[in-house]
């Protein structure tokens, strides 16, 4: 009798195979590599990676625009000639919520190619009313709450979609390119708010919808290229369209062990999500559901309309106009701290690089607080020369800190109401914006009790993210869930 030891991911089945032979012969044991996550394998990983590219292009170029209308609603609408109000500015944030809780409940049972495609046309059709309207209050608030309720679609199903077909030693870079597209729209819009000549023909919210209508046409066009999950099918019962989609994903080139290892991976993921009830999920996400809030939630205090003012206040003051090197800079290093972390983020460790940024954010942000405690600082050339650094700094530190926050997300719940908490985790980081813009009253206490407040919230964050979150990194998702379920983890590498 040959007794083989199978192992592909953490603790599978024991496998027995008898063979009849016509003679006695000792019991032989044959042990196999075990692989933990074959698809984190370098010589994998150009087959998956082919897929990602497509399917980031899609994501990337949507989250770009919708970066140029968030940073709109925080301040970002000087010299557009249409009126600031609160509405206005949550409008979009608004239209997010409502789009997050249409994908939460539909995700499970829709292709995402269609939320990436509606997502694209709501998108489109926004574009095409700044152009069409770019003076008139109506129709571009109007269009705030079409493109936001198109971001909300879009964010749920581009974490869950990436979270499930990319590797584990990737999927910090390929969802973190959510906030990717998100900082570069941020980049685009204040630098064009901020440094746009008058004399132009062309309007910035007229500027500002051609360049969605060309990233929604771009992004609508490669839809066509998005191939779905395997773990979609297989949670529908359907294996042959999920062994198709797996094929797509790795080629026709990937060896035929890695094909069914990585298969049967994605078949015991699903397995093991069916297996548990909605009851038991629900009550095992609860400890991952308490650390997204110190983490993803977080990220709504990074780009806020508090910093925004006190980045055009202080360089104000400092240079004369806000026609200068610290306001082009200042959005520059939002995107240089993304784009720096999006390419050692599975390479150092998610946990290691966020709880770097988080640590400085909460420096600098009760550093600003220090200074805007006295009001007489507010016209002191030299204070507000500080105050600008410092929110410079803030942005590249908070470029760190954001990039992991997608694939935590994708990976922190269970599969039965990962798309519930999804969708519940990003509602409150935009009620959060929403907060903020209402209640933020502009004087200088106000300054003051905003930056001492976060502050201490991102010191006591620090605190609980170094000891509840767990590093990730090269991990399937079985192994990832498991790891968030943990009350505490303090691996940091």
């Amino acid at each position: 009798m040959t007794v083989t030891y199978i192992a592909t991911g953490q603790a599978p089945p024991l496998q027995t195979t008898i063979i009849a032979t016509s003679a006695e012969q000792p019991p032989q044991t044959t042990y196999v590599e075990v692989i933990e996550d074959p698809r984190a394998q370098r010589s994998y990983n150009r087959w998956t990676n082919k897929h990602s590219a497509h399917s980031a292009t899609v994501g990337l170029l949507l989250f770009t625009y919708g970066g140029m209308d968030m940073a709109q609603g925080l301040q970002w609408n000087l010299n557009t000639g249409v009126t600031n109000t609160y509405e206005f500015e949550f409008s979009w944030f608004i239209g997010v919520i409502i789009g997050a809780v249409v994908a939460a409940v539909t995700v499970t049972h829709v292709p995402k190619k269609y939320f990436y495609l509606l997502g694209g046309v709501m998108l489109l059709i926004d574009a095409i009313i700044f152009v069409s309207a770019p003076y008139d209050y109506a129709p571009i608030v109007a269009a705030r709450y079409v493109g936001g309720v198109a971001m909300g679609l879009i964010t749920v199903a581009f974490i869950i979609h990436n979270s499930e077909v990319t590797l584990g030693n990737s999927r910090g870079k390929w969802c973190g390119l959510e906030q990717f597209g998100l900082a570069l729209g941020i980049l685009i819009q204040v630098l064009m708010d901020s440094q746009w000549n008058f004399k132009s023909n062309i309007g910035i919210n007229t500027a500002h919808g051609i360049i969605g209508i060309i990233f929604s046409v771009l992004a609508t066009g490669s839809v066509v290229m998005s191939v779905e999950s395997p773990i979609f099918h297989l949670r529908n019962n359907d294996e042959d369209a999920a062994r198709s989609c797996q094929t797509q994903l790795l080629g026709t080139m990937a060896p035929t062990e890695v094909y069914n290892a990585i298969f049967d991976e994605a078949k015991r993921y699903v397995m093991e999500g069916t297996s548990q009830s909605f009851g038991a999920q629900f009550s095992a996400s609860l400890m991952p559901f308490t650390k997204m809030i110190f983490s993803r939630c977080l990220v709504a205090f990074t780009f806020s309309a508090p910093l925004s003012l006190t980045m055009l206040g202080s360089t104000l003051i400092w240079k004369g106009s806000i026609y200068s090197w610290p306001m082009i800079l200042w959005s520059i290093l939002r995107f240089i701290g993304v784009l720096l972390t999006l390419g050692v983020v599975d390479k150092l460790g998610r946990k290691f690089v966020s709880l770097l940024g988080l640590l400085c954010m909460a420096a600098l942000m009760l550093a600003l607080a220090g200074i805007l405690s006295h009001e007489t600082y507010f016209s002191n050339t030299y204070f507000m020369s500080q105050v600008s650094r410092i929110s410079m700094a803030f942005q590249f530190f908070a470029g760190l800190f954001i990039i992991s926050t997608p694939a935590y997300l994708g990976e922190a719940f269970p599969m039965r109401v990962k798309p519930f908490f999804i969708g519940l985790v990003v509602c409150l980081e935009q009620v959060i914006h929403i907060i903020v813009i209402v209640t933020f009253g502009k004087s200088s206490d106000s300054y003051f009790q905003y930056f001492v407040g976060v502050g201490i919230i991102l010191i006591v964050s620090v605190i609980i993210f170094g000891v509840l979150m767990p590093e990730t990194r090269g991990l399937s998702l079985r192994q990832a869930g498991a790891r968030f379920r943990r009350v505490h983890d303090m691996m940091s590498y």
